[in-house]
């Protein structure tokens, strides 16, 4: 793997995010100059700053930037690269590109046009494969743009039924149809989601098996018919039909049924003669198995497989793309070990995996331990723009447990700041007795987990940093007052030694739902001071406590016998703080503040994110029924149903198509 690669000198990376970053750490290991692409809205994005060439194409739309195919061209030509690598996503599978690549003079990093367009398409490709007697699942193939015709397919097929986007990708574009009640609105709801985020809305109807394992098998081609595989993975962890832990091997597949499947794999690309990498899809019911598509690209979780095989594969692609050739016999290919690999995303897991946007205040992982990929540095920010992936964690070991292990706890050293992640709902899957046994399906993780509110614990020791700092605040603020006089106690004024607790608390601290009502002493000679916590007006706690800085912007508490190192992050009159012991998030309210406050009680519709307005479902004055979905809106590529509360009347109407909106933004009301 070592032949230098001179026909590419300059490489455009049509990509953003952290797939942008690992294309460039391996164009320059292999000698290669790098440029990228970027958004308006990627202006500071972590990719600009590592690639350190990078030309604007657009606006923040996916549309007018990542999909803007004479825009990437013409910066192709500003750089002065000879070969574009799209990536995936955006227009990594879009024949339209590769003949605008191709025209330009300029080489592609990936199949040719003509085999996206024959394997590129989720109808298409099941009709090659059929045609090598690939075993493929029932339904409609045909590909389908008439909501009309797609009602009358699903039902011709049978519920359940699983509509697929024709030019969908990376578990989206889905729906899976279960009842026949109010099947128009998600045939639409289909359509409309796949055109946004790919441009087309056309699908395909399956009959939809319950309980399958998914199973994806890498391989690789040099365009004149000569093609070898790269061993399965396993991808049968997935959440709303998007993967969210991969592994290599597959732990739970026959010997015999696992030759056929990577054998079907091959021939389908040497018959094809398929150029570059791709994986191709099955899913595995008991001893049966079925073709589903064709990725024709790099794939998301492409590490595992360069874990366990020791290949770079972005080398591989770069090397048949200036070479034509192989470099690999199948025989050359072997697996060793295990791999792992979890998807850190900005999301709440208990808000049914809503994703997140904002900034990130601080980001720590575990490098020494696992292999990190990201596309974002602390202080970036999570846009409602594009996927809110903040990293991939990839684990290696010679056992599967031993891998599976060493992710579990390098995901329990990670350190996020600032937005909602799924690290807690990740480590919770690896510890499922299935997940562990290696007897997973595809909606294990839908019809086992189960979202709820969790109270989490907040420790007492972040409680008592929240309360230093809001002290030292205060102190900053003012040069006067009872913050500054010698003995003070909170709002006593009076002069005299402290006495604990005083009358009227110091400030009111909240955080999961629990209010903190805060005492504070003088600090003693040592710097220390005896705060007392009082929760939900119940139980009382002192302690003795000192707030200090240490390096890198950390700050470290000393409370009784226990030392920790925190990171503290102020906003207006909240802060968040991280620990060994977790995060936290406190909201500061001096009481008198509090005492005044009145809750905000109503029938308001909010946006529960940052996003794009695409559809409002009821008019000024209509009647609506609780649970009636009165506005959509468009967010990293899903929609969102905003549903009535209740029945009422909507007023107050402060949106339209076309909107974007920030989260909390008051949409409409619902008055009863």
């Amino acid at each position: 793997m070592s032949t230098p690669m001179t026909p590419i000198r300059k490489l455009l990376i049509a990509n953003r995010g952290e797939i942008a970053c690992r294309i460039a750490r391996t164009a320059r290991r292999l000698g290669m100059a790098v440029a990228g692409i970027h958004s308006q809205a990627d202006v500071r994005a972590r990719h600009v700053r590592e690639l350190g060439e990078s030309v604007l194409v657009g606006a923040a739309a996916p549309a007018a930037s990542y999909l803007n195919i004479d825009a990437i061209i013409a910066a192709a030509k500003k750089v002065g690269a000879d070969a574009i690598h799209p990536g995936y996503g955006f227009v990594s599978e879009n024949p339209a590109f590769v003949r605008a690549v191709e025209a330009a003079g300029l080489c592609f990093v990936g199949p040719t046009a003509e085999t996206m367009e024959r394997l590129g398409g989720k109808a298409s490709a099941k009709r090659e494969a059929a045609k090598l007697g690939i075993p493929t699942v029932p339904g409609d193939t045909t590909g389908l743009t008439d909501p009309a015709a797609v009602i009358e397919a699903v039902r011709a097929c049978g519920l359940p039924a699983l509509l697929k986007a024709v030019a969908g990708g990376g578990g989206r574009g889905m729906a899976l149809i279960e009842r026949d009640e109010n099947l128009r609105n998600r045939v639409d709801s289909a359509m409309r989601e796949a055109e946004q985020a790919f441009g087309s809305g056309e699908m395909i109807v399956e009959r939809y098996l319950p309980q399958v394992r998914h199973i994806e098998v890498q391989v690789a081609g040099d365009g004149h018919g000569n093609a070898i595989h790269l061993y399965e993975r396993e991808c049968s962890l997935q959440r709303r039909h998007q993967k969210v832990i991969e592994e290599a091997p597959s732990a739970g597949l026959d010997p015999e049924l696992r030759a056929r499947i990577l054998e079907d794999a091959r021939r389908l690309a040497a018959a094809l003669h398929y150029r570059g990498l791709g994986t191709v899809e099955f899913i595995v019911s008991g001893s049966d198995y079925y073709f589903l598509e064709v990725n024709p690209r790099l794939q998301v979780e492409h590490p595992v497989t360069e874990e366990v095989t020791g290949l770079d594969l972005v080398e591989l692609q770069l090397r048949i793309a200036a070479t034509g050739t192989l470099g690999l016999k199948q025989e050359q290919v072997q697996v060793r070990g295990h791999s792992f690999e979890a998807r850190v995303y900005a999301e709440d897991a208990d808000a049914g995996f809503l994703p997140g946007a904002g900034a990130l205040r601080w980001l720590r992982f575990p490098t020494e331990s696992l292999r990190v990929e990201s596309g974002v540095d602390a202080g970036d920010e999570i846009t409602p723009f594009y996927d809110p992936m903040i990293a991939k964690l990839v684990s290696r070991g010679t056992t599967r447990i031993e891998a599976l292990d060493r992710l579990s706890a390098g995901l329990a050293s990670c350190e996020v700041v600032g937005l909602t992640t799924n690290l807690g709902f990740l480590r919770e899957l690896l510890g499922w007795p299935e997940t562990r046994s290696g007897e997973m399906h595809t909606r294990l993780i839908d019809a086992r987990w189960q979202p709820v509110a969790r109270r989490v614990e907040t420790p007492a020791e972040h409680v008592a940093a929240a309360a230093l700092w809001w002290l030292a605040r205060e102190r900053r603020r003012c040069d006067w007052g009872v913050w500054t006089q010698p003995g003070f106690s909170g709002w006593r004024t009076l002069a005299g030694p402290p006495s604990l607790p005083s009358t009227q608390p110091s400030v009111m601290l909240a955080a999961e739902g629990v209010i903190w009502s805060v005492h504070f002493s003088a600090p003693d000679a040592e710097g220390f001071t005896r705060i007392a916590l009082a929760r939900d007006a119940q139980e009382t706690l002192t302690l003795r406590a000192r707030l200090s800085a240490a390096t890198d912007g950390a700050q470290v508490l000393e409370c009784g016998d226990t030392c920790l190192e925190l990171r503290l992050f102020a906003d207006g009159e909240a802060v968040e703080l991280h620990s060994p012991r977790g995060t936290s998030r406190f909201d500061a309210t001096p009481p008198l503040a509090m005492s005044a406050a009145t809750a905000v009680i109503g029938s308001e519709l909010k946006a529960p994110m940052m996003g794009k307005v695409v559809a409002v479902l009821a008019a000024e004055g209509d009647a609506v029924k609780a649970g009636q979905t009165v506005i959509v809106l468009e967010s990293m590529k899903m929609e969102l149903q905003i549903v009535a509360e209740c029945d009422g009347t909507v007023s107050g109407l402060r949106c339209a198509p076309g909107d974007m909106v920030g989260r909390h933004d008051v949409l409409c009301e619902v008055t009863a």
